[in-house]
């Protein structure tokens, strides 16, 4: 890669993430981000490799995968809908779940339960909660913050796609620093060591429990709140969702509305995803009755395949009970898995312009050139937070966490141990902070693909769900810089620092909703209110 260009190289980016904050069009700044990228790289029009690099982008394998698998979901997503599986679901939770902070809790609850993969968790949890959201008057927005903020996080965590490709990149920066396991641990000792210090992941799930229980909120997100409530409207008047399962798939089958509907494609997903993950991921080094060993299936596993596979047995499954239940006939079934395909089509094109735009950061060593920003003012105190501001420029800047842990890591680990005094404890710190920073990014880039499969699962609209979400990862990302800071220079332990955090946390949920409750002349928090007292609003 080259670095060449220096702070030209942050203009493609920027320039899409500004475009698409101002204008609101996903589809049409990201592509003008490309095409600047395209003038920078060749000195002309550079509309010829504004092409090539989406056709690359496309081309990639690991994308494909994913873009079938987008798509299988969206099939799998719109059989669960015309199956009433969806509908049975809203009226067993009628009874179950009477006020928006139940159901935020269940969403958050679910979030937490479906760690083996963040696109999954996102298409999962979002079509689940999406109609008993709207039904008590929850925006969108707080039901995509929701979503969005425990899959990428929590996934980072579990037996998941991130944890393999976690231990990929430790181990690539593991090689290019010389580190050898008699030295530092195995890659598997350092992503554990890293865990207390994925401070963002941690605050970020526990700060959505706190929004949720407490039921306050500020900036974007309070308006939007009241709005929902006092209007009905969960959506923005001039909203443009990303999917509008009602519109694209009409009304669903309501003569049988059965749970089975809803949980046996879901079950399939899961199974299916999970034993292609095994079959692909075995035999590990070392024994399968040991940590090590199940780690290292997961490790081995090709995530991408098995959840294809798992794609599509959610789509099958959909349309055996479709036939075997008498609820859709060949036709219908036929009609339903192409509907599924065209109910993703926006989210597909905006993933793959988004992809595209991080080619465009890697040709033009937008990467390398913040990095190498970073390491001038490196310090061992120091380096948690400069590892962790670099990695979310990075990530908000490309609109991909996998890719700024493909360039930050094998850097950030070598950096640690030369400074470090070779320390495989700051092994551990610094990928805990690439992981942080990496997820920060994506939580707060409009680019970014998690973003976009939130928005679209729970049909809200991705430039309304950055914005309002911005102000409580923002909150998140200043107390994890704090907490850093505070290792760095007094060395107290994670598990002091992330109690610490979360009071911090509190304190300021509570402060922030006080403060703009009072300066939009609101309460800070929409009244709790029951199903009843919704429907009599």
């Amino acid at each position: 890669m080259s670095s060449e260009f220096g702070a030209l190289s942050l203009l493609p980016p920027l320039l899409a993430i500004v475009l698409a904050i101002v204008t609101r069009r996903a589809v049409l700044s990201l592509f003008l981000g490309i095409w600047a990228g395209g003038v920078i790289a060749t000195g002309s029009l550079g509309l010829g490799q504004t092409f090539d690099w989406i056709v690359e982008s496309m081309a990639d394998e690991f994308h494909v995968q994913i873009l079938i698998f987008t798509l299988l979901l969206g099939s799998g997503v719109a059989f669960v809908w015309r199956l009433g599986g969806s509908l049975a679901v809203a009226r067993y939770a009628t009874d179950r779940i009477e006020t928006q902070r139940r159901a935020g809790i269940m969403a958050w609850g679910l979030g937490l339960l479906l760690f083996f993969d963040d696109y999954a968790n996102s298409a999962i949890v979002g079509s689940a909660m999406r109609d008993i959201s709207d039904e008590l008057q929850i925006s969108r927005e707080k039901l995509s913050y929701i979503v969005d903020s425990t899959a990428a996080p929590v996934a980072t965590f579990g037996i998941s796609t991130w944890t393999a490709f976690q231990l990929s990149m430790i181990q690539e920066g593991y090689d290019a620093a010389g580190i050898t396991e008699a030295q530092a641990g195995t890659v598997f000792v350092t992503f554990l060591r890293s865990i207390p210090f994925n401070i963002y992941c941690l605050l970020a799930i526990v700060m959505v429990a706190i929004v949720v229980f407490s039921r306050r909120d500020y900036g974007e997100m309070l308006s939007a709140e009241h709005r929902s409530y006092q209007t009905g409207n969960v959506l923005r008047e001039d909203a443009q969702p990303l999917q509008s399962v009602n519109e694209d798939l009409g009304a669903p089958n309501e003569s049988r509305p059965m749970l089975r509907s809803f949980f046996v494609p879901i079950l399939a997903l899961v199974v299916v995803a999970f034993a292609g993950a095994f079959w692909t991921g075995y035999p590990p080094e070392e024994p399968l009755t040991t940590v090590d060993g199940i780690i290292g299936v997961a490790g081995n596993a090709d995530w991408a395949a098995s959840l294809v596979w798992g794609g599509f047995a959610m789509v099958a499954a959909g349309f055996v009970l479709g036939q075997a239940y008498d609820l859709l006939d060949l036709s219908e079934s036929v009609d339903t898995l192409i509907d599924g395909f065209g109910l993703m089509l926006t989210a597909v094109t905006i993933l793959v312009l988004a992809w595209s735009i991080g080619t465009v950061a890697e040709e033009l060593g937008t990467g390398e050139y913040v990095t190498a920003l970073a390491e001038g003012v490196v310090s061992p105190s120091l380096l948690p937070v400069i590892v962790l501001l670099a990695s979310a420029f990075i990530a908000f800047s490309m609109g991909s966490s996998w890719s700024t842990m493909a360039i930050v890591t094998p850097v950030a680990i070598p950096l640690a141990w030369n400074i470090g005094g070779q320390s495989p404890e700051l092994l551990g710190v610094v990928v805990g902070t690439v992981f942080s920073g990496a997820i920060f990014g994506d939580h707060t880039s409009p680019i970014s693909d998690t973003s976009v499969l939130s928005s679209t699962f729970t049909g809200a609209d991705l430039i309304d769900h950055v914005r309002t979400q911005l102000y409580y990862a923002g909150t998140v990302f200043l107390v994890s810089i704090l907490l850093y800071l505070v290792y760095g220079y007094l060395g107290i332990t994670p598990l002091i620092l992330l109690p610490l955090g979360i009071v911090l946390l509190v304190g300021l949920v509570y402060a922030f909703s006080e403060w703009d409750a009072d300066r939009k002349d609101v309460s800070p928090k929409v009244i709790e209110a029951s199903r009843e007292e919704v429907g009599r609003d």
